[in-house]
């Protein structure tokens, strides 16, 4: 298989994520829907036991150590760690590159009908009442962000805020762990390919941007990504397995010099039949 060239890959990736960058921006849900969706993730989520966010945000409101690098991660890492992962399945994994792309992108386009069909209010948005603080908002001071989301300063209106469910922080940070523990050759490395999932889903609920639900649904998405990807590559491979041959033109015959109209000869298949005829 011939290697991806590296700008023709770059021009569609950038034009994948501008797409649902765009789309993300164009389906944004109106607040009272987007509330109620919230509201029915945390009744769902007490309904089973696993409403873990407050006190996980409390705890990084509480402890600066704990909550200024969460914001830092929640903002920068899934811009860096992914595109790294990318370029250097590009560089040091080749044929594993063109299905892992793939995998990046049918699952980024899954997020994408999530958000239109199901705005959720994340848990910083909510009354104050139900006990989350926005963790960006409460350290803005630190960094580059704002009030709104991750955005820098000034740029909240080019952000979708209701876009929660599923959380695409952990979905791509699950793409990467899987890239790292598969190809990668170090125990470190399939350490830190275990570790980057698991800190980044604590990241996104202790800052208060996502409900574990959502967490579970970025991973949901990944895993339906997956299957439609090989689903995908298995009919491509199919196909072109099954193409036909092109038909020899001649149909087995062969024409020597001066003849005008080929003949069907026969090549001697062993020294025996080549030997002359008897005088």
């Amino acid at each position: 298989m011939r290697k991806p060239r590296w700008w023709a890959e770059l021009s569609l990736i950038a034009v994948v994520y501008a797409a649902y960058t765009c789309g993300r921006l164009l389906v944004r849900g109106d607040e009272a829907s987007a509330v109620g969706h919230g509201l029915a993730v945390l009744r769902l989520e007490r309904l089973l036991g696993v409403d873990v966010e407050r006190p996980l945000n409390r705890l990084f409101t509480d402890v600066p150590a704990l909550g200024v690098p969460a914001d830092f991660a929640y903002a920068s890492l899934h811009y860096l760690v992914t595109p790294a992962i990318l370029v250097w399945l590009f560089r040091r994994r080749p044929a594993h590159y063109r299905a892992a792309r793939s995998w990046l992108m049918a699952s980024t386009l899954l997020g994408l009908v999530g958000f239109t069909l199901l705005p959720t209010c994340p848990p910083r948005l909510l009354d104050p009442a139900y006990g989350f603080t926005d963790t960006m908002a409460h350290f803005s001071a630190y960094g580059w962000w704002g009030g709104e989301a991750s955005a820098p300063r000034g740029l909240g209106g080019m952000t979708n805020q209701y876009a929660a469910m599923p959380s695409l922080h952990v979905g791509w940070a699950l793409w990467c762990g899987v890239m790292l523990w598969r190809y990668g050759r170090t125990p470190a490395t399939r350490a830190l390919g275990v570790a980057y999932p698991l800190l980044t889903t604590l990241v996104v609920m202790g800052t208060a941007n996502h409900y574990l639900l959502d967490a579970v649904a970025g991973a949901a998405v990944m895993g339906a990504g997956l299957l439609l990807t090989r689903y995908a590559l298995r009919r491509a491979g199919w196909r072109r397995g099954t193409a036909e041959a092109p038909p020899v033109v001649s149909g087995g015959c062969e024409t020597s010099t001066g003849e005008r109209i080929p003949g069907q000869r026969s090549v001697p298949t062993s020294p025996t039949d080549a030997s002359p005829a008897p005088r």
